[in-house]
């Protein structure tokens, strides 16, 4: 089955972090990262889109932080 991810989270060393667990454990970049301004909080937020192979049917309760 394919897998999609979105990671989001503030423009911080642990966005990065967050991303480079997810490609360690097996996940591949899919597209650019985004960047925007969240007024509100006064901060900057990412998100990066990432995509895996795995073994098994998909199904609503995969837990895809658990691939």
């Amino acid at each position: 089955m394919k897998l999609y991810r979105l990671l989001t989270g503030d423009d911080t060393a642990a966005f990065c972090h967050k991303v480079t667990d997810a490609l360690n454990k097996g996940w591949d970049l899919h597209g650019s990262p985004t960047y925007a301004f969240d007024q509100a909080n006064g901060v900057m937020r990412c998100a990066q889109a990432v995509v895996k192979d795995a073994p098994g049917t998909y199904t609503p309760d995969t837990k895809l932080g658990a691939q």
